[in-house]
């Protein structure tokens, strides 16, 4: 391919992962082959509308797919063929077709297992292909949604795709080889070991927005069809170079087209899912009328190149936008979230697809959907579940204009709420990072690229913000552990410091987006053993309080000082109280409950081994965080009023979720941490789970709580870490409401919230 640089080509290239090459059925789940003896078996779930862990079950047998009659069916063949999915059970089976017909061989009837049976191969049935039933008899299961370790975690909701896999841009204008995204140029699809043009008759601006869409792209806009006409002309020349001077490359190669009458309606995620015909034979004088299909789109504000969108884009939002993406690992995935009368909610999952999804990402400013993500895969969101049953055409410029439905209490959980995989451009961040000496691709020392060439990164300042921005980069998910000491990392060749100073939001897609010192290093310990690194995880915890409790059981109480010598001691009381008269007198304590949960898809774990867990008088028992939690009161100004304090605790389950088993408990010297599904009561009646308000003058406050203030134990989401109460203080009682968890209302309410009335008769001085 000469001239056009092959290294960008492949440096450019879209893989979309492998593609099931199924007509005629949903887009099904593709899960491993199982180990019994005879021809390999395969397993998926396909049909429409469905959820990740349920469907109609087709079997690879013989090198063809095929259905399972529902004759005799038994909830013991679902158990069955749910482990042959990857998942550990099964809940229920449905008949007749219910999750449509499926085509080709119907390879089993009369199917009977136990449910104990290792494969579908050791229960009874007819035969392979022995069956008197039609397609209206296909089975289906519902599998119970929890993985098997191990399983690749596979749960896309797609339609049917055809015989066109990878597609690309190949830029074409000089200067865009090295710009990344690519915006502009030719679509190629790939054909045999090349890469294969599509002819341009009768395309339009519906297939550009598909081709977009795919790229990461939110819109297409239109291209100068005319300066493209040159490349046809450069074509011919067969390798002589074009006038100098010309924008074009040399196009060395013979166009070598593939598709032709492309028919999209501009909804579609890929473009296999458009109609198109193939040429078939020798194609050489194929596209006689017409020259390679070439589009342009235009990039989301995150990839936009220069500044002067990203105002405009501003300026066109207006306001705060009324949809976000919360908990994922990665730049456009997440749980939906919608802003509704002033409070952020969740949709539910009911008959949510690919055409949702889509119109979700692109309204974020990212292409199509790659994945509509059902059954909370995203973590559980909190506070109302504020839509159902969306069902957008996929033309929709927002969210809020498709067909939905409000919800009413009994329809959903937040087991239920909908996430999405966008597609995103290419960037090539993952080729600027890479680790060494991990033993398994999630953890190691980090190595970057600066110029041309690789180092270490100083750990001065390496925290869990830092690692989760390098985990994002790498595409590895979220951060486990932000690592300051790596010589037992020590298998690189690699040994010069080559970034320093590196301080991250959290938020960014490149370590190079943070700040850090530049070219001047600065660095404590530049030894390669103290260079920073990382082990990143696929799931995290997230931990939320819940807001509602403390405001049910705040309460103010004067405890005597003699009651209080223990809590003294650790340090539960302001430092004016080391200056009373003990044990005379005593200390007025605003006392509430907190209630800890985790939302999220991994237990929450403390970062400190057992061997320095600290001994608690007061408590009775082992604390494994340091600091846990942050208690204040604040002027409506954030000014703090009470020192408040920095509580440890000891971490456990106290109580679970239905089907959830509590796992980690504090007495006995156990193990700690917060099992997902389970929550940690720290009840109102125990010492320190207060903050002593003593020097407190009457007057508005606001009440805050942060969980894992800094950021020790990685989770998915520490935006939902803080809750925050409106509190009135009279100098005698307290009246504390409104509490909520940070990020849980809007902008404007949020303003409303911070300007509570009567800041200006506070009496404090």
């Amino acid at each position: 391919m000469g001239g056009c640089g092959t290294w960008a080509w492949r440096e450019l290239l879209l893989l979309l992962g492998s593609v099931w090459l199924g007509v005629g059925s949903s887009q099904p789940t593709p899960l491993g082959p199982t180990h019994a003896p005879g021809p390999q078996l395969k397993f998926r779930l396909a049909g429409y509308p469905r959820k990740h862990n349920e469907g109609r079950v087709e079997v690879f047998y013989n090198d063809e797919w095929g259905t399972i009659c529902d004759d005799d069916f038994t909830l013991g063949n679902a158990h069955v063929l749910c482990r042959h999915l990857g998942f550990v059970a099964a809940t229920g089976w449905a008949h007749s077709a219910k999750y449509g017909k499926g085509v080709g061989r119907i390879w089993l009837d009369n199917v009977n297992c136990a449910g104990g049976e290792k494969s579908i191969r050791d229960c009874k049935h007819r035969g392979w292909g022995n069956s008197d039933c039609s397609h209206e008899e296909d089975a289906g299961v519902i599998c119970k949604d929890e993985r098997i370790p191990g399983f690749k975690d596979s749960n896309v909701i797609e339609t049917e795709q055809s015989h066109v896999e990878e597609v690309r841009l190949r830029p074409v204008v000089s200067g865009a080889r090295r710009q990344l995204p690519v915006t502009e140029g030719i679509v190629e699809v790939r054909y045999k070991d090349s890469w294969a043009q599509i002819c341009d008759e009768g395309w339009d601006g519906r297939n550009s927005r598909v081709i977009c869409g795919m790229m990461g792209f939110p819109a297409e806009k239109k291209v100068n069809r005319n300066f493209y006409k040159q490349l046809k002309r450069a074509a011919r020349m067969k390798g002589r170079s074009p006038r100098p001077g010309s924008r074009l490359f040399t196009e060395r190669q013979q166009l070598n087209y593939r598709l032709h009458s492309v028919s999209c309606t501009g909804t579609e995620v890929h473009l296999s899912m458009c109609t198109f015909e193939f040429y078939r034979g020798n194609a050489s004088a194929a596209c006689r009328a017409g020259m390679p299909a070439v589009v342009s789109c235009l990039p989301g504000p995150l990839f936009a190149a220069g500044n002067a969108h990203k105002k405009k884009q501003r300026q066109q939002q207006q306001g705060q936008p009324r949809i976000r993406l919360k908990g994922g690992a990665r730049v456009g995935e997440g749980r939906v979230e919608v802003l509704k009368s002033s409070e952020w909610g969740t949709i539910c999952d009911d008959r949510w697809n690919l055409l949702s999804a889509s119109v979700v990402c692109r309204e974020l400013g990212f292409g199509s959907a790659k994945e509509a993500l059902t059954g909370a895969r995203m973590g559980q969101g909190t506070g109302p579940i504020h839509l159902n049953e969306v069902q957008c055409q996929g033309t929709e410029k927002s969210l809020w204009s498709c067909p939905l439905r409000n919800i009413t209490q009994e329809d959903c959980k937040h087991t239920e709420d909908a996430a999405v995989r966008c597609n995103i451009p290419y960037m090539g961040y993952e080729n600027l990072i890479r680790l060494a000496g991990g033993r398994t691709v999630f953890e190691g020392r980090v190595e970057v690229k600066r110029g041309s060439k690789w180092g270490t990164v100083c750990s001065d300042g390496w925290t869990t913000k830092e690692a989760m921005v390098a985990c994002r980069q790498l595409g590895l998910g979220y951060s486990l552990h932000a690592v300051t000491e790596t010589w037992y990392w020590d298998a690189s060749n690699v040994t010069e410091m080559v970034m320093s100073g590196v301080k991250c939001a959290g938020h960014e897609m490149s370590l190079s987006h943070c700040q850090h010192h530049g070219a001047s290093l600065s660095c404590r310990n530049t030894g390669t053993r103290f260079a920073a690194g990382i082990i990143c995880s696929e799931t995290a915890s997230d931990l939320l309080l819940h807001a509602p409790l403390v405001q049910e059981t705040a309460y103010i109480e004067d405890r005597p000082l003699h009651m209080l010598y223990c809590a003294a001691e650790e340090n539960c009381l302001s430092s004016s109280a080391r200056l009373a008269n003990w044990p005379y007198g005593h200390r007025r304590l605003l006392r509430f409950s907190s209630q800890i949960h985790n939302h999220g898809r991994a237990d929450f774990r403390p970062k400190a081994g057992r061997h320095s867990w600290v001994w608690h008088e007061c408590h009775r028992h082992y604390h494994s965080m340091d600091i846990f939690t942050h208690y204040d009161i604040l002027t409506p100004n954030g000014t703090k009023v009470a020192e408040g304090h920095k509580a440890s605790f000891c971490l456990e389950d106290t109580e679970c979720e239905e089907d959830v088993a509590k796992r980690y408990e504090c007495a006995n010297f156990g193990e700690q941490g917060i099992t997902v599904g389970c929550w940690d009561l720290y009840r109102h009646d125990i010492d320190c789970q207060w903050i002593d308000i003593t020097d407190v003058k009457p007057g508005n406050y606001i009440l805050q709580v942060v969980i894992n203030p800094n950021f020790e134990v990685a989770e998915s989401d520490f935006t939902n870490n803080a809750m925050k109460c409106n509190c009135k203080y009279d100098g005698h009682r307290i009246w504390v409401h409104s509490c909520h968890i940070g990020d849980a209302l809007s902008e404007e309410a949020n303003k409303r919230f911070e300007q509570y009335p009567g800041q200006l008769n506070n009496q404090i001085s």
